[in-house]
Parts: C-alpha cells; sequence; structure tokens
C-alpha cells in the first residue's frame, strides 16, 4: 500500500499541473491544513531536479500567502474559524495565557514554526490574533518558509538520484520518521501552549 502512494505520488509530481497542486497544498496549509507541502515538494524535485529551485520558489511564495490567509483568520474570523480549529488541535485552553506574551517573541515563533515539523498553521492564526506587526510576520516567513523549502530542494538537486534511491530502499522506515515528526511537531505545540 504504502509502495503505491510512493508510486502515485512520484507519477503526480510529474503531472502537467503539478506546480499548480503543490502551490494549493503550500497555501492551504498554511492556514488549516495537516499535512505538510514536502509530501509533494520532494517527489516533485526528484522527478526533475532542473526545476528544484522554481518548485522551492513557487512553495514558498504560496505557504507565506497562506499564512497570509491564516493571520487574516487570526484578525478577522478567530471566533467562527480560528478557536475552534485551535481547540480541535488540542491548543485551546492554554490559548489566553501563551496570547499575552506571543508578541515579544512573535518574529522567533514565525521563524522557528516556518522551519520546523511545528505546525506553521498554529502560528499563523495566533500571530493574526496577537497583532502581531503583519511586516515583521511577513519577513519572518519568507526567511523562514524561503529557508525550509530552498535547503530541501538545493539537497534534492545536488544529492538527488542517491536520496531517491534512499528514500525507495527505506521507504516505510522514512514514512515512519516523516509521522513521528508531524505528530511531534502537534505535541511540541500542545506542551508549549
Amino acid at each position: 500500500m504504502l509502495r503505491r502512494l510512493y508510486d502515485w505520488t512520484m507519477d503526480l509530481a510529474q503531472h502537467r499541473r503539478a506546480m499548480a497542486a503543490l502551490a494549493g497544498v503550500s497555501f492551504i496549509e498554511s492556514s488549516v491544513f495537516p499535512i505538510p507541502p514536502d509530501i509533494l515538494m520532494i517527489p516533485m524535485v526528484l522527478a526533475d531536479r532542473a526545476r528544484a529551485f522554481r518548485i522551492a520558489f513557487v512553495c514558498t511564495v504560496a505557504s507565506v500567502l497562506g499564512g497570509i490567509l491564516g493571520y487574516a483568520i487570526g484578525v478577522f474570523l478567530f471566533e467562527e474559524i480560528g478557536k475552534p480549529m485551535l481547540e480541535f488541535y488540542g491548543y485551546g485552553p492554554k490559548f489566553t495565557e501563551f496570547q499575552d506574551k506571543y508578541n515579544d517573541w512573535g518574529a522567533w515563533a514565525v521563524f522557528i514554526a516556518g522551519v520546523t515539523p511545528f505546525p506553521y498553521k498554529v502560528i499563523t492564526i495566533l500571530s493574526g490574533v496577537t497583532a502581531l506587526d503583519i511586516f515583521i510576520f511577513t519577513v519572518a516567513s519568507v526567511a523562514a518558509r524561503g529557508l525550509r523549502f530552498f535547503i530541501v530542494a538545493g539537497l534534492l538537486w545536488q544529492f538527488g538520484e542517491p536520496i531517491r534511491t534512499f528514500i525507495e530502499k527505506r521507504l516505510s522506515l522514512l514514512f515512519g520518521l516523516f509521522c513521528a515528526l508531524l505528530v511531534g511537531g502537534f505535541a511540541a505545540v500542545k506542551f508549549l501552549f
């Protein structure tokens, strides 16, 4: 089953609309969707290493724009969308106490969430709710998301075939590690809140 999913993703990565799909996933992941765009970005770069940095650029721009949507949710729709989403992810109870201290370290929080498995969407909404300066938010988002996606693209561009072989030989292990990092990121948010 995992092998079929991997093969399907590799085929999707070569589709003529793959870039639009990546942009959509990157955009929505930054505000509400729980699966990071790396799941599509990595196979896309492996399928066509010559486009690695273009793929990273699209991923970065769409992710930052999605982050701005998350920020807007925090500003304008916190009660309707943001609060239920924070409660869905289990972050509601400690949100108020964390909110008071957030803006002192907001730029760093945005940067750290942007480059790690920490759920970036929570930080985008939190930044809007706490009225973190939008310029600071945007600069930190561009720096973090750009760093994350361009490093991944650069490594895949440089070491593509060996990495692809490594992934294909250890698919189950890497999938387990990916899931652990994803869960760990949400657990870290729960711990911090």
